[in-house]
């Protein structure tokens, strides 16, 4: 019996491994190929009208890196402020000036910034609307992935690294090879970098320049939050793994949306003792809250209805 099984774990293995040196063989083939010469032929040169440049896309600006289109509005924003006395008011003030005098970039200090807005976000959408979701630190790991890709590009992504651990799980369990946990998501993981890398290397014949040049640091983070789907998926099922993470995405990607405002962030550049205050105050009235959720509400609508 232990012999079938690991005739068929080497067989799932050996197949997997093939298909994916296929790929990578057939890849480099077509970009190897280069196009027959054409005949020379001679003609008389008549002028032709210059042709005008067409308009390139203006790129996304990425506040996650430092950029002349990140640094450039932020700093004018400061700039532009007047300040008044550093005491007791605007001691952040000076400081946020002293450090990007000191080359700190300024986008790096607004996402600092706004990383407790993005938790206390999440915390207010689980605490009253009632969305589980893998923690409050992953999903706002997510949403600043998404500010540094894209939302579109960061789903692809993730929905690549899923799919490979649901496809590595689903081998194991198929061909009833038992392994201890840590084993098992190092094997897990081993499934999620030839997912992850068999996209990245068809991102040129797909055409998606975003995604030819992600970084290593979202795929990180997507991989964690991989992570976290398969011990859901190991501990409970398929299906509540997959509700726990829509509901991150879904939180993710509200996230994203206040990291992205340009009020909220010059808001936070240009207000920071107002926001940090007011998140702290925000924090403490939502833990005192005890009310049931929008979703208990919901779920619970036909007894209260009834009373």
């Amino acid at each position: 019996m232990k012999f079938k099984v690991l005739r068929q774990f080497s067989l799932f293995s050996v197949g997997f491994l093939g298909a994916f040196t296929g790929f990578l063989i057939t890849a480099t083939v077509l970009f190897a190929q280069t196009p027959t010469p054409l005949p020379v032929r001679r003609f008389v040169a008549t002028p032709t009208p210059t042709p005008t440049p067409e308009p390139t896309a203006t790129p996304r600006p990425d506040i996650t890196q430092k950029t002349e289109e990140t640094l450039g509005p932020l700093e004018k924003l400061l700039k532009e402020q007047h300040l008044g006395p550093i005491w007791p008011t605007n001691p952040l003030k000076y400081a946020i000036r002293s450090a990007i005098a000191a080359e700190v970039p300024a986008n790096t200090i607004v996402l600092l910034l706004l990383l407790p807005v993005v938790a206390a976000v999440i915390a207010a959408t689980r605490q009253f609307v009632g969305l589980r979701g893998f923690g409050i630190f992953l999903p706002a790991a997510l949403a600043v992935t998404f500010v540094a890709t894209g939302p579109v590009i960061g789903l692809v992504l993730f929905l690549a690294i899923v799919f490979s651990s649901s496809l590595v799980r689903f081998a194991l369990r198929k061909t009833k090879i038992r392994l201890q946990y840590l084993p098992r998501m190092s094997f897990i993981l081993w499934g999620v970098v030839l997912g992850v890398l068999a996209l990245l290397f068809s991102a040129p014949l797909l055409n998606v320049p975003g995604l030819a040049n992600v970084s290593i640091f979202p795929i990180l983070i997507l991989v964690l939050l991989a992570e976290d789907f398969t011990k859901v998926q190991l501990g409970k099922s398929f299906k509540t793994a997959l509700n726990v993470t829509m509901e991150t995405l879904v939180l993710a990607l509200v996230s994203y949306i206040f990291l992205t405002l340009e009020a909220v962030q010059s808001f936070a550049l240009l207000n920071p003792e107002i926001l940090l205050l007011s998140v702290g105050m925000f924090n403490i009235l939502l833990g005192r809250y005890i009310g049931l959720r929008f979703i208990e509400f919901w779920r619970f609508r036909k007894l209260i209805s009834s009373e």
